[in-house]
């Protein structure tokens, strides 16, 4: 079960014992993520946030939120699904603003254990049923969080500052600004920001600016088609759009222009 998932797959299961950092090069993508630490704990970036993740937790993560996960050096086990909103119960989708994105219920753990046990049986030995029992297993996971959910627990966050950084790099991720800028609004130096950006996100500063623009990027090409891709790349913060292209390609496999051929 290694590797990374293919995007077009409707339903993908995974699980990884290592100590690297997981997760693909985009850290987002266009389908739902279940994301549960069976055995360890890390630090979880999702969004403007970073999070504390311990044993026993879920993360439930919508299409195009970008987050990634962070390790210390302990021995792990998680197990990943993404899936195809399909999957997804109507009811549970309906209320997913109340669930995402850590949930913490110590109660319900032998349950998701157990659903997770049949998840994997059935991924790995499928037969002309095993599509609708994977609909049918996930639903009954998503059920079981929805249903419990006023006995989650709290999580702890990240250093107020960083996710103070974290919002005001979101918000103006098209301007030109610098580690310098946020260092200064922050009221913190330089180095001691690019140090805790990087340890609490396990991304660098100028590693997660440019995931903002291109995620903004994607957007534009998918649903713009009047625009040039020299506009799109000054558009969402780009200074040259020749840079704007290699980085495109080195994190999608192809270039800005090609995605336009792209089926939705």
């Amino acid at each position: 079960m290694e590797g990374l998932p293919d995007m077009e797959q409707e339903y993908y299961y995974n699980v990884d014992t290592t100590k690297k950092i997981l997760g693909c090069d985009k850290h987002y993508h266009g389908v739902f993520e279940i994301y549960y630490l069976d055995k360890g704990s890390c630090t979880y970036f999702i969004d403007d946030r970073c999070y504390e993740v311990k044993e026993g937790d879920v993360v439930l993560i919508p299409e195009g939120i970008i987050h990634n996960t962070v390790y210390q050096n302990e021995r792990h086990r998680r197990k990943l699904i993404q899936c195809s909103k399909k999957y997804i119960p109507t009811s549970v989708y309906e209320k997913m603003q109340s669930l995402v994105y850590i949930y913490r219920n110590p109660t319900v753990r032998s349950d998701i254990d157990r659903i997770f046990d049949r998840i994997e049986k059935e991924y790995e030995n499928s037969d002309d049923f095993s599509k609708d029992m994977l609909v049918y297993l996930t639903g009954e996971l998503l059920f079981l969080l929805a249903r419990n959910i006023r006995n989650r627990q709290d999580i702890t966050t990240g250093s107020v500052y960083i996710e103070k950084a974290l919002g005001y790099v979101r918000e103006n991720f098209t301007s030109d600004i610098k580690l310098s800028d946020v260092a200064e609004i922050c009221h913190i130096s330089t180095e001691h920001l690019s140090r805790k950006f990087k340890k609490e996100t396990g991304l660098g500063f100028n590693e997660f600016l440019n995931m903002l623009r291109l995620q903004k990027a994607e957007y534009i090409l998918k649903n713009d088609k009047d625009i040039s891709v020299a506009e799109v790349a000054f558009a969402c913060g780009f200074n040259d759009s020749n840079y704007f292209s290699e980085k495109f390609h080195s994190v999608y496999g192809y270039t800005p222009s090609s995605l336009r051929n792209v089926k939705k």
